[in-house]
């Protein structure tokens, strides 16, 4: 039954898990790293119907866009959106622009909403690899911006998303769901061109301070769950947002890199938050 499930929702975007309403979406990050909170999905959906949207447009106002249309025609709005790294970004611009849709925001893993905290995220996490692996992940960063084949760019990408896991977990459980090595997980299908597009546009919207400003329109409540060991700055989710939002809370887990799901430490804790909070 399982199996047969998964195998179904591989076909279709929105994956649907559970039965409607469909009152809970799950926003994958990367950007261009689609199915890779299908197993946030799968422990929720005995509770609540839940929605995996998978983003494929190549601009942010795009993937606004395509959100908005899942939102609308599959869920039962308002919805809770638990976005994850980039999907805590569109996540939070989507609430923002659509506030109607919006009925509560759960940032997981977010990046900084300021620019002067972002320049501590790459040297920490080259910081946490070997020599070997920084030298690699140097090497995959120089490619991504060549001139070579779309399908060996992709290839590449899914390897620096296994190299970045390495740095990013604090002490994961690698039998847990969703702990798998990206270019092994047929769950999760990396396109460089849509990383490479969105994210130059998402970088130049934080840099500038549009990200931030944008919080200044919503209006529903906003909870940042984010790990200790997350090489992305907590100061740079909590003091920004709790500077700029009306209902805002933050939690940090103890002992929980950036994707609290693989966590052997924090996993349960990660997991009996959010279902606190999708009551």
């Amino acid at each position: 039954m399982h199996q047969r499930f998964i195998i179904s929702a591989l076909m279709q975007n929105p994956r649907i898990y559970g039965k409607p309403p469909f009152r809970v979406a799950v926003v994958h990050g990367g950007p261009g790293a689609a199915g890779e909170m299908e197993p946030v999905a799968q422990e929720l959906f005995h509770r609540v119907g839940v929605l995996e949207p998978l983003q494929t447009a190549s601009s942010v106002q795009g993937q606004i866009a395509e959100l908005k249309d899942i939102m609308e025609n599959f869920s039962d709005p308002p919805v809770i959106l638990i976005g994850f790294s980039w999907g805590a970004y569109l996540s939070f611009m989507l609430a923002a622009e659509h506030p109607g849709l919006v009925k509560k925001l759960i940032l997981v893993g977010s990046g900084p909403f300021e620019e002067k905290y972002a320049s501590e995220i790459l040297p920490n996490r080259l910081g946490r690899l070997d020599g070997n692996d920084c030298n690699e992940a140097m090497r995959i960063f120089e490619m991504l911006d060549e001139d070579i084949d779309a399908a060996q760019k992709d290839k590449a990408l899914a390897r620096m998303g296994e190299l970045l896991e390495k740095a990013d977990a604090f002490d994961p459980l690698f039998n847990a769901p969703g702990a798998d090595e990206t270019n092994r997980n047929p769950l999760i299908k990396c396109d460089a061109e849509i990383f490479r597009l969105v994210w130059t546009e998402a970088a130049a919207m934080r840099q500038n301070g549009q990200l931030l400003a944008l919080g200044k329109k919503i209006n529903c409540p906003v909870v940042a769950i984010h790990g200790s060991w997350d090489p992305h700055p907590a100061l740079g989710v909590k003091e920004p947002l709790q500077n700029i939002l009306s209902n805002f809370r933050f939690i940090l887990l103890d002992e929980c890199g950036h994707k609290p799901w693989i966590e052997r430490r924090a996993r349960n804790g990660f997991y009996t938050i959010l279902k606190e909070e999708i009551l």
